[in-house]
């Protein structure tokens, strides 16, 4: 159950690292974003700035064109070489302008051809137009002041205005759609990236929540379900849920739980046995000294007075009638305390041999024929023999015992009833008395050790191991021993063992 747990409810470790990683993925992203973001605006910045520098390099070089112009025209005007310092100076710094001019503004093709067209344009104009004319200027001044002279001149300046226009609006118009356009990608970043930050901080809360319903609660109720069981409360059981580990964790709880209760539950079953053992210790010394003493005052009694007084051999005769009786009762009484001890022991040894009960049960039945002149014992049993595997000697322990308990528990005397028969595969042995009987309320226990109801108080002797001795010995042959009985009207005790040819 545990491993089909297991695999129903993913680890949690695993479900921490799939989450972490996700979280992880989720803020880099975010910050990557953020970092495309600051780089997009770096780059509109950048190609502002170059833009800016574009314009600035254009205009400059506008300037110079129209210093170029501006000399010239003075100089042409008035033939002082004063004015022709502008388009000198001009003409000095123009090749350094145009280069410049052509590596700004090659941002795109359209751009490169415009600046190569412009740039062709004011080289023209300064080596086919203006150089020529200041040194026609120097050589023939009146040549220089015709229409056809000065169109030219505006012509080309005309041109070259337009041009430089042309390329500032189309400068201007890409620095605006890049800028736009780097503005429109930024936002776009900045939108994506808090949405990536505040979907972790969801993510996050939505983790801590999972931690604290995942891990915190069971925690919690372990805690608690630990707690009740230090407290006494040894029944206390946890539902196992939750992802893998914490699943585990609450089925470790289980299983250690029921080990404890299964260890407190054998040292009370011990506890009790050895109350029981000291209790059993306790009724064996009382039985002990109850049942032996007064076969030994008897021994004891009559072997003074046969040691100390002269007596006729008749009454030495019943004296010593007596010294064997009580000597027999003291060795029974010893033989059941050994077969108790060998029983608990398990050292009992039974024979497996080919015995016929009725015989058994014949000469038991005439053993206790004679010893009480009040009763008699009727027995009834079958013609043919009845044969099982066992022990005679412990078997006829056995039929001697429940004859015994039915001779003393009937002591007004009366009819024994004894039978044995064969029922199918058993063999039956039962006595019958009409005796005092066993009332109800101890009927559960008569089977136990040293246990002898209201004998001892109805002042009959016994040492409360003889039934209990009968049952182990029925038990080892493989059969089973009962009883009925009616407080008052008698009792009615059975055995059955399974006969030779079944057993």
């Amino acid at each position: 159950m545990g491993e089909t747990a297991d695999r129903q409810s993913a680890s949690l470790s695993l479900r921490v690292i799939v989450a972490s990683g996700a979280l992880a993925l989720l803020v880099v992203a975010a910050f990557g974003v953020l970092v495309y973001a600051v780089s997009t605006l770096d780059d509109a910045t950048k190609r502002e700035r170059h833009a800016k520098a574009v314009t600035a390099v254009t205009l400059q070089l506008e300037n110079l064109v129209l210093d170029l112009e501006t000399g010239l025209r003075g100089f042409v005007l008035t033939g002082n070489r004063d004015f022709l310092k502008p388009w000198t100076s001009a003409r000095r710094a123009l090749p350094e302008r145009l280069t410049a001019f052509e590596r700004l503004a090659s941002t795109t093709g359209e751009q490169r051809r415009r600046a190569r067209e412009l740039a062709t344009l004011i080289n023209q104009y300064l080596y086919d137009y203006s150089i020529p004319v200041v040194g026609l200027v120097r050589e023939v001044p009146a040549a220089t002041r015709t229409d056809v002279v000065k169109l030219e001149g505006t012509l080309r300046i005309d041109r070259i205005r337009s041009r430089f226009a042309r390329f500032l609006t189309a400068e201007n118009e890409l620095a605006a759609m890049r800028t736009s356009s780097a503005q429109r990608r930024s936002d776009q970043a900045i939108a994506l990236a808090v949405a990536g930050l505040i979907a972790s901080a969801i993510l996050i809360t939505g983790f801590g929540l999972y931690l604290a319903r995942a891990i915190a609660r069971p925690v919690r109720e372990v805690a608690e379900a630990a707690t009740s069981f230090a407290g006494g409360n040894v029944s206390t059981r946890l539902t196992p849920h939750g992802p893998g580990e914490v699943h585990e964790l609450t089925e470790a709880f289980n299983r250690m739980a029921e080990r404890i209760e299964a260890g407190r539950r054998r040292l009370e079953a011990q506890n009790e046995r050895l109350r029981e053992s000291e209790r059993a210790k306790s009724e064996l010394v009382s039985v002990v000294a109850h049942e032996l003493r007064t076969p030994l005052a008897s021994v004891l009694g009559f072997t003074s007075m046969l040691l100390q007084r002269d007596s006729t051999p008749e009454q030495r005769r019943e004296y010593l009638n007596i010294i064997d009786a009580q000597g027999r009762r003291l060795a029974a009484l010893v033989n059941d305390f050994l077969d108790v001890q060998r029983l608990d022991e398990g050292k009992l040894s039974i024979a497996r041999e080919l015995v016929d009960v009725a015989r058994v049960v014949r000469e038991q039945s005439e053993l206790f024929a004679g010893q009480s002149p009040k009763h008699l014992l009727d027995v009834s049993l079958p013609a043919a023999p009845l044969p099982v595997r066992g022990d005679s000697n412990r078997l006829a322990q056995v039929v001697a015992n429940l004859l015994s308990n039915a001779i003393k528990y009937s002591p007004r005397g009366g009819v024994v009833h004894v039978a044995g028969e064969r029922h199918g595969s058993l063999v039956r042995v039962s006595v019958r008395d009409d005796g005092v009987g066993i009332p109800g309320d101890v009927q559960k226990q008569i089977f136990s050790k040293f246990f002898r109801g209201h004998a001892t108080a109805d002042g009959i002797e016994g040492s409360g191991l003889g039934l209990s001795i009968s049952r182990s010995l029925v038990e080892a042959h493989g059969g089973r021993i009962n009883f009925k009985s009616t407080n008052g009207k008698g009792s009615t005790f059975w055995f059955e063992i399974p006969t030779a040819a079944s057993g």
